[in-house]
Order: structure tokens, then sequence, then C-alpha cells
């Protein structure tokens, strides 16, 4: 599988996927796309954030189509090397923060305003068994009140997995890509 970035300044350039054998999923190119066409207004010089960033993919298009900042929050020392790895090939170091920790336990490191925030988590863990941490990540969203009055909150999830309705925030588009499902949320007015 090669991954590559789609637009913006690095647009064509491949970012290193993990080894053969780990369980990072990266984004589908089309998924990815589309939701960068949605977002397109909002990404130039935004604060944006990518939860659960496996290689980083997500985040990397926001930096090649001129966000700010990206905060790259992962668990994974193989992932955190990735995502270290693919940004300083394509020279985003100056407008990229890493931070590892535990989306669900660790939310609180990452207590800064966000305009756009990423939510992709692992579908599965190593056992193949479902893990359902989208609903514990948009709980965290809300209680660590992360989110700006214009910011957009974006979760990609497998079809059977529920997410209940969180307090403080309102989806307002879904999209649906064979057993992916890409919500858009805002802040409750």
């Amino acid at each position: 599988m090669v991954l590559k970035v789609i637009a913006g300044t690095a647009r064509g350039r491949i970012l290193k996927i993990s080894p053969q054998g780990e369980s990072i999923r990266p984004m589908l190119g089309r998924i990815k796309k589309s939701i960068f066409d949605i977002i397109q207004f909002k990404i130039y010089n935004s604060v944006f954030i990518d939860l659960f960033a496996g290689v980083g993919s997500v985040g990397i298009e926001a930096l090649s189509r001129g966000a700010k900042k990206v905060v790259f929050a992962e668990l994974s020392n193989i992932s955190l090397s990735l995502i270290e790895h693919n940004i300083n090939i394509l020279g985003f170091n100056d407008r990229a923060e890493i931070v590892k920790c535990d989306v669900i336990k660790d939310f609180y490191v990452l207590k800064n305003k966000y305009d756009i925030v990423f939510i992709g988590p692992p579908y599965k863990d190593r056992n193949k068994s479902p893990l359902a941490l989208t609903y514990p990540a948009l709980k965290n969203a809300v209680r660590y009140d992360i989110l700006n009055d214009a910011s957009v909150l974006i979760t990609q999830k497998h079809i059977k997995e529920p997410v209940g309705n969180v307090a403080g925030i309102e989806c307002f588009r879904i999209e649906k890509y064979g057993d992916t499902v890409i919500s858009f949320y805002k802040k409750q007015e």
C-alpha cells in the first residue's frame, strides 16, 4: 500500500507507513479526499488536532493544505516514530507537535482549543475485538472543552460501532464509505 499526500505543498509525496504485521490502518485516500473537500475552507491557518494519529496522514494533509499548527496525539511508539519521520521528511517540524498520550485516559494533556478536531480511533485491538473508542473520545472532547465556537469535530468509525449523543455537540453531517462512517459535529448553540 502506498500512502500519499493528496493536495497542498506536499502533494504527491509518499508517507512512510507501518511495517508488515503492524495493525495501523491508514485512512483510504478517497475518504481523506472527501473529508478535506468538505472542510477545505476551514483548513488554512487553522489549529488542527489528529487524535489516534496513526502514521499522521490526516494531520499531515492538514499541514500540506495550510494549517497553522497540527497536534498529533498517539500512544503507540511505532506510530509516534512514523509520524516524526513523515513530518521531518516533509519539513513540517515547525508547525507540528507530537504528543504521546492515551486519548481516552490522558485527554487532559490536550487542553488547548482547536479549530478542527479529527478522531480516527482503531476499530479493533490486536485480537480483532471491537474497541468502540469514538464515543469516549467525543465525550472527552466536550468534557475538556477543546472546541471553539466555530470548531468542526470529525469522527471516523466502523459502521457497526455504536455512538450515542453527547451533550454539548451536535452532528450536522454524516457520510458513509463502505463500512466506514464519517460524522461532522459542531458545538451546540
